[in-house]
């Protein structure tokens, strides 16, 4: 007896696998007889032989008419032997509710005697409603349907008997492969939008935009920390573009507004909410509606406006400023600060509730002078979008890379390097920086940083007098006047002495009579006395 004969035989005696498909009844494409049906059609496909269709349905009275003459119709067709019909009667309370669609057919197919030894299973996507649809996709691709997807479709030529088309699509390896890859094409596009096109280096805010550009989409809060001038007003702006959202990319500066104004620049008010309110305003938080509202400088919002805009963003529902009814707004929110909110929080300037609400999502953005390697990227970048077209001769570029990554503090950031690059190649010789203008661009950065720093010596003076808490409820006007007052009583040695300085002018006119008095007066309104002052540690 030849084994090698008796092998081939077996082999080609070995039984086909039974093709189930899982389908729904459509109520609409299948109702007509005159017309092409998906359902119906899954017979008439010569070269696609179906031995059995699980038909599910909605067990309602219209549909028993459609549900009768489909599975009559069906035993016509042209399939290599009738199609057996086991039909699954399926209520939905809403049939568009992800929820309760998902969760019954779930069930369903954890229970189903599936048997991948006999049979092979498909499952047709034509009718149904979308949410079914995309149920049994989902299930298809996780696996859990142990099938593929057929689609069959509709030949567009009512006049003629055209069967139509069909095509199965598998979830194999390869393909998945193929769809990843443009996931990750259309991701790094996203990437790059972020960035603005610039190849940054810094290992750490590349990953830093990597998260961003994953939860970007989806994130209804994000809040971004930074000093001023990092680029949040800009990131905002791209992170608006990636979501693709219906509404508009509307921007608020806090800082620049107070009290009614502020409440009327994002809440809007109606005529005669307050003095020079001559007619109603919408608001800006409504004019967000279905977009993005960017609220900058979040740190300096009243309390009052803090308890509004957490109402707002938790119910989608404000009262415009002198209004007794309320308006919708369905608008998303990026904030951002360069203060230290949780020191705000514990000072009580800025709400705790608020601000779990926004930090779902927190990023901070480095400094300028912490991405030392996007320095030369960023140098290019501005070069290039300048009005006037310049670049470096080879000794003034060699000069201000230098300057760049080793002695300049870039207080406020790209802003500062935007600024410089700006003023240097409006001063270019023939389209070339030289030198002489490097240089004197070095020296105005200086001047203007050394201002600043002059500012940050208060602030540090004060923090060590007063403590950070209450130092950050001061206003900028106070903490000026009142670093002032402790340098000269440190350089004084009692309180007459620093009087007669501090109150020179006074003494002139002799408006003041009791100048020591009238300065251990002023520092007790901040908790201090002469020894408290002369005696912290001086910086």
């Amino acid at each position: 007896m030849n084994k090698g004969k008796i092998k081939k035989a077996d082999k080609e005696n070995k039984p086909t696998k039974k093709t189930v498909v899982f389908g729904w009844l459509g109520e609409r494409r299948d109702a007509d007889p005159a017309k092409w049906r998906p359902t119906v059609a899954l017979g008439e496909f010569k070269d696609l032989s179906i031995e059995r269709l699980e038909l599910f349905y909605m067990p309602r009275e219209k549909n028993e008419k459609i549900r009768k003459q489909v599975i009559a119709d069906l035993k016509k067709t042209v399939s290599p032997r009738p199609i057996e019909v086991v039909e699954h009667p399926m209520p939905f309370d809403v049939p568009w509710d992800f929820d309760e669609v998902y969760g019954k057919l779930f069930d369903f197919m954890k229970d189903y005697p599936f048997d991948l030894e006999k049979e092979r299973y498909m499952v047709h996507i034509k009718t149904g409603t979308h949410i079914w649809q995309i149920c049994f996709f989902l299930l298809a691709e996780s696996r859990f349907f142990p099938g593929k997807i057929l689609q069959s479709f509709d030949p567009n030529q009512p006049e003629e008997k055209v069967i139509g088309q069909y095509k199965i699509i598998d979830f194999d390896l390869s393909k998945r492969k193929q769809i990843m890859s443009r996931f990750e094409q259309a991701r790094q596009k996203d990437i790059a939008l972020l960035k603005l096109g610039i190849e940054t280096r810094n290992k750490e805010y590349n990953n830093l935009i990597e998260e961003i550009g994953q939860v970007a989409v989806d994130a209804e809060q994000i809040l971004l920390l930074g000093g001023t001038g990092v680029g949040k007003t800009q990131l905002a702006r791209n992170i608006f573009k990636i979501k693709q959202l219906e509404g508009e990319f509307v921007v608020i500066n806090v800082a620049t507004l107070q009290g009614d104004q502020l409440k009327s620049a994002l809440f809007g008010h109606v005529k005669g909410a307050f003095t020079g309110a001559d007619k109603d305003r919408c608001g800006l938080m409504l004019k967000a509606h279905n977009g993005l509202l960017f609220l900058d400088e979040i740190g300096e919002l009243g309390l009052e406006e803090q308890a509004m805009l957490l109402d707002a963003m938790e119910n989608k529902y404000f009262y415009p400023v002198g209004s007794d009814k309320q308006v919708y707004s369905n608008f998303q929110l990026i904030a951002a600060t360069n203060q230290n909110l949780d020191k705000l929080v514990a000072v009580g300037k800025f709400r705790e509730d608020l601000l779990a609400r926004i930090n779902l999502w927190t990023f901070t953005l480095p400094g300028l002078k912490n991405r030392k390697e996007d320095i030369e990227p960023n140098i290019a970048f501005e070069l290039k979008n300048c009005k006037r077209k310049a670049e470096f001769d080879e000794v003034a570029w060699e000069r201000f890379k230098s300057f760049a990554n080793e002695e300049a503090s870039w207080r406020s950031n790209f802003r500062d390097l935007k600024a410089a690059i700006t003023r240097m190649a409006a001063l270019s010789d023939n389209g070339y920086i030289r030198l002489e203008t490097v240089i004197r661009e070095i020296d105005r950065l200086k001047k203007i940083w050394n201002a600043q720093t002059k500012v940050d010596d208060d602030m540090i003076l004060l923090q060590t007098v007063l403590g950070e808490e209450l130092v950050a409820t001061l206003d900028l006007f106070d903490a000026v006047q009142l670093a002032k007052v402790i340098r000269v009583c440190r350089e004084s040695k009692t309180y007459a002495d620093a009087g007669r300085k501090l109150f020179q002018q006074s003494q002139k006119n002799k408006t003041s009579e009791n100048d020591g008095d009238r300065l251990a007066k002023y520092l007790k309104k901040y908790g201090l006395n002469w020894t408290s002052v002369t005696d912290a540690a001086s910086v």
